[in-house]
């Protein structure tokens, strides 16, 4: 067998492990945020949960699939580890700013829904206080 298969092969399983495991850690420890988010609504929030890891799971691979193209034939051992390092690090880096994009914008989401449960006060008001005359 081809020593440049072999690359594509091993690129292909542990970039597409790596993604799955990235992708379930974030869908299990988002849905707090999402929950947070939403108010409590835990079904809308594992609707949107789902469908955010469902495109996750669109980007990166469609990426790994795409970044599948190799640069040239890998002749020997170290080539193999040499293809294999660029490849890996480059879709590590598309994961990694991926999971920081997700991130951002739930915190986001999450920080609009606290500032608007903010606007209102906690108690209504009880009575209507005069200024002072100087005032």
């Amino acid at each position: 067998m081809d020593l440049t298969v072999v690359a594509y092969v091993i690129y292909l399983v542990i970039s597409i492990a790596l993604t799955i495991w990235v992708a379930r850690t974030l869908s299990r420890n988002g849905r707090i945020f999402l929950a947070d988010v939403l108010h409590g609504n835990e079904k809308l929030a594992d609707a949107v949960n789902h469908l955010l890891v469902v495109g996750f799971y669109l980007v990166n691979l469609g990426f790994v699939a795409l970044y599948l193209n190799g640069d040239g034939t890998v002749a020997d051992a170290r080539g193999v580890f040499e293809a294999l390092s660029t490849k890996l690090g480059v879709v590590l880096l598309v994961l990694g700013v991926m999971h920081l994009a997700n991130v951002y914008v739930l915190n986001r989401i999450r920080r609009r829904g606290a500032m608007e449960r903010e606007q209102f006060p906690p108690v209504p008001p009880q009575g209507y206080v005069a200024p002072p005359a100087g005032a």
